[in-house]
């Protein structure tokens, strides 16, 4: 039996139809769903979490500074390659009203957290995350980071490993937006 080709070819644009239409489905869903698209521009949203030193650590009260807020874990290759960019950043930047923040989103232990944390040289806060602020982030992927600029705005985020220049960008952007800059001016 012959195939008609026209047969073939309604088949295949019904498909793509299909196929389109499940993606903008899915976009759609994730937006109103607060997905990450929803977080950008809007203040960030607010969490209390452990300090490796067992102190809590409230986002809203770094308002004021520029924030780079850095999801990771002990096991993500990506996140050893930043994490000594992290530490000259903070070390060039923090004078200036900049503070990186890490979230250790991982099954490890506070101990073996904090046993990693030195190793690395790490000279800015590290807290023990939870499933709740992972999943308001959207933190699908290992390493994520987001910036925040002085007002507590986010303005920008990251999936995966990337350039330093890309983190140096946001950070100039993240200090130099916000009201607390305003008012100095």
């Amino acid at each position: 039996m012959k195939k008609n080709p026209l047969i073939l070819f309604f088949i295949a644009a019904i498909v793509a139809a299909m196929l389109i239409t499940g993606i903008r489905i899915a976009r759609n869903n994730r937006a109103n769903s607060g997905g990450t698209g929803q977080l950008i521009g809007n203040l960030a949203p607010d969490f209390t979490l452990q300090t490796i030193d067992g102190k809590p650590l409230k986002l809203s009260d770094l308002r004021g500074k520029a924030v780079l807020l850095n999801f990771w874990a002990t096991f993500c290759e990506p996140c050893k390659v930043e994490m000594p960019w992290f530490v000259e950043l903070q070390k060039e930047y923090g004078p200036q009203g900049f503070q990186i923040v890490g979230v250790a989103n991982d099954d490890a232990s506070s101990d073996e957290i904090s046993k990693f944390a030195k190793n690395m040289g790490i000279n800015y806060p590290i807290l023990i995350g939870k499933d709740s602020v992972s999943d308001t982030y959207n933190v699908s992927v290992l390493p994520t980071t987001y910036f925040v600029d002085r007002d507590g705005k986010l303005i920008a985020r990251e999936f995966g490993l990337q350039s330093r220049s890309v983190f140096v960008d946001h950070i100039k952007k993240a200090l130099s937006q916000g009201q607390a800059v305003q008012a100095r001016r």
